[in-house]
């Protein structure tokens, strides 16, 4: 590796944290020109001979020349065997330790100038914190240095024999767990091509971000596909994943961790941190990273990035030989909201030539089962696939009927070779060695193959939201500040490491950062009160202030709608009785507020993620955070069109958008006090645990927003 991927600085923003991923110069470890194997064998029964001899036939498939490397052999295989690395006779670019201690033998490679090691070891950070100090003294090894390490606990996934007969674009394979990649790497055996395996087992230094960006210049690589535990730092992936997007490169994963079991899973088996897996799957949103649950969704959503290119047209035009089957299939294509469009009149003037009056032909296309089986098939293929508003044809096969479906087979292929549409056949026959599946459907590369229409419409609308995101993506690292506001000083004095603020402090914090706060006054005595609600106005809200009061409501602490000097005094005595039988504590004083109305409620806040660092939530207010639980998150940086996103998930969104005679709200001013929030996450990331505004409470469209209470935590 040459210098300029370990020594030349990378650009950074505010906080300190890097702008771009250094790049992993991986060429050289999937096509190297020399292999050592350390610990090398050809004692019969013994792991280490079978996996030297794979390591042997996959040096001679990649062209390398592979030395054995072991004190306790003259030679092995017919080969001279060296007793340690600095014997071998030319510098090494890819090491593979068969060793069960690669400590010393790591040192020795990095003296040598290696460029990769692969440690296959287990019984590292996946076995405790025993293990994970032996992992970091394992990193430590390569940290900042030319020697790049592939492991611990990883495999031999990364040598397989992968077929070469297979044309058009791959898939490029990352997996944390070599089992889990298995029935992906076996796809090849239905005319799925796939070109590349990275197992990064723990992770110690080479990680799933590092395979991402590498795989998103592999002009072979049509989409990478994955399944993760967990991931090393969740700014490193956010990187290689806006990488990708901006290489046009779509990514599919399976993320394991969804649950609470899961997340346990996941830790122990490979010693990482999960996360959160709401903020996980608001980095996926956020980066076009399409997540799968399960296997056979990896597989036929990777299947269908690889071949079919940026869509036509966002329709789809399902075309059966059955009825029944046509309406089922485009039932399930409607609920996951694709664009069934009628037909032009054109093409249905096309297809009545050739298909029977009594059959429909506006979309879904039924052409009774006959036409299939002559000169009129193809016919019907191309009319649907000729109309302007179709990008995507569904023909969903449910049974086989030679010669019938072998035609209708042939066509589709022979159609697919000829358009620039998306073709896509499910075949719902649950034997699978039929003529029409096995020797017309799957040679094909261009066709795409379903066995159900569930995977079917869940790939299609993947397919679709992908390209709707990528043809709007602008990558948000290009535009983060790398200094900071001159708010972030005037915040940072108000915060004390570990002590809470109360909410007349946390809206000084606010005003900081330019976001409106109703006005108030914190008084200590009724009188005070008295005069502070005249200078303010009618009515007025008054509350307990003090740190240790972050729901004042549930203790009698708030008081609304006070319109005189009477119902303001009697106010202040009930708070100050109430937060003395309550046990409060010593209060600060009591709010005497502006009382703002008419407004819709909302919750802007801030929390922090052990993967993803800074969080930025926005959702329904008031009580309805906690009743409804209806938030969208974003990991920062984003940009204000990621937040109109972010708002257009929330079921909320038409409270924001006016209903039932109620105007619709400043949507603009809401953007823009949560880029304020956001800008806030990024300054203060280090200093600030929690922000909580809520309510606050978007005005009728021009009204602005006014953040009407607010927690701040320091960290």
């Amino acid at each position: 590796m040459g210098s300029s991927s370990v020594d030349q600085p990378l650009p950074v923003d505010v906080t300190g944290r890097p702008l771009q991923l250094r790049p992993a110069e991986l060429d050289r470890f999937f096509r190297p020109r020399t292999v050592a194997v350390i610990g090398a064998s050809d004692t019969e029964g013994r792991p280490g001979a079978r996996i030297t001899a794979q390591l042997r036939a996959w040096s001679d498939r990649v062209g390398a020349r592979m030395f054995p490397v072991n004190p306790k052999h003259a030679e092995i295989g017919g080969q001279v065997c060296h007793p340690d690395i600095a014997s071998v006779p030319e510098v090494v670019d890819l090491a593979v330790i068969l060793v069960g201690d690669p400590q010393e033998v790591l040192a020795d490679l990095a003296a040598a100038g290696v460029s990769f090691a692969v440690v296959f070891a287990a019984g590292f950070a996946e076995q405790g914190e025993a293990g994970a100090e032996a992992q970091r003294r394992l990193a430590e090894l390569t940290d900042g240095g030319p020697l790049r390490l592939l492991g611990p606990n990883t495999n031999l996934n990364a040598f397989e024999e992968f077929r070469e007969d297979l044309e058009g674009q791959s898939i490029a394979l990352i997996t944390q767990s070599g089992h889990q990649g298995r029935p992906v790497f076996a796809a090849q055996d239905i005319g799925i091509r796939v070109s590349h395996w990275a197992p990064v087992g723990n992770e110690a230094d080479l990680e799933t971000a590092d395979f991402i960006r590498y795989f998103a210049d592999q002009p072979e690589v049509g989409v990478i596909a994955a399944y993760i535990e967990g991931f090393k730092d969740g700014r490193t992936f956010a990187l290689a994943a806006d990488y990708a997007a901006q290489q046009r490169k779509p990514i599919v994963m399976v993320k394991v961790g969804r649950t609470e079991t899961g997340a346990k899973m996941a830790a122990s088996h490979t010693g990482k941190l999960t996360g959160q897996d709401r903020v996980a799957s608001a980095v996926f949103r956020q980066f076009g990273v399409t997540r799968v649950d399960g296997l056979d969704e990896l597989i036929d959503t990777s299947q269908l990035f690889a071949r079919a290119s940026r869509p036509k047209a966002d329709g789809v035009c399902v075309y059966s030989i059955s009825g029944g089957t046509g309406a089922h299939m485009a039932d399930l294509a409607s609920a996951q909201g694709l664009n069934l469009p009628q037909l032009t009149a054109g093409t249905q003037q096309s297809l009545r030539e050739w298909i029977p009056g009594y059959l429909t032909i506006s979309n879904p296309v039924d052409n009774g089962g006959h036409p299939a089986g002559d000169e009129r098939g193809r016919k019907i293929i191309d009319a649907i696939l000729a109309d302007p508003d179709v990008g995507v044809l569904v023909c969903p096969i449910t049974g086989a009927f030679p010669p019938m479906s072998d035609k209708l087979a042939q066509d589709l292929v022979d159609a697919a070779e000829a358009t620039d549409k998306v073709v896509c056949v499910v075949w719902g026959s649950p034997v699978g060695d039929e003529s029409a599946y096995r020797d017309i459907l799957l040679k094909s590369n261009r066709i795409v193959v379903f066995r159900t229409f569930g995977n079917c419409v869940t790939a299609l609308r993947a397919y679709f939201d992908y390209h709707r995101f990528r043809d709007n993506y602008d990558s948000p690292f290009e535009d983060v500040a790398r200094t900071a506001s001159p708010a972030a000083g005037k915040a940072r004095r108000l915060l004390t490491p570990g002590k809470p603020l109360s909410e007349h402090s946390a809206k000084q914090l606010l005003r900081t950062y330019g976001i409106r706060v109703p006005r108030e006054q914190l008084v200590t005595s009724a009188a005070a009160a008295v005069r502070a609600a005249g200078l303010i106005g009618y009515p007025v809200v008054m509350k307990a202030c003090a740190p240790q009061l972050p729901h004042k409501s549930d203790l009698g602490l708030v008081k609304l709608g006070l319109r005189s000097a009477s119902q303001v005094r009697d106010a202040y005595r009930e708070i100050v009785d109430a937060a003395r039988d309550n046990g409060a504590g010593r209060l600060e004083g009591v709010l005497v507020c502006q009382q703002v109305d008419k407004g819709v409620e909302m919750v802007v806040g801030i929390s922090h993620d052990e993967l993803f660092g800074p969080t930025v939530t926005v959702g329904l207010g008031g009580i309805f955070v906690e009743v409804f639980d209806d938030i969208a998150i974003g990991v920062p940086p984003f940009g204000p069109v990621e937040v109109r996103r972010m708002l257009g998930e929330l079921r909320g969104l038409k409270c924001l958008q006016g209903m039932r005679g109620q105007p619709p709200a400043d949507l603009d001013a809401l953007v823009d006090v949560v880029m304020r929030v956001q800008r806030m996450a990024l300054e203060l990331g280090d200093d600030l645990a929690e922000l909580d505004i809520n309510p606050l409470m978007v005005m009728p469209r021009g009204g602005g927003t006014v953040a009407l209470d607010a927690l701040a935590i320091p960290r």
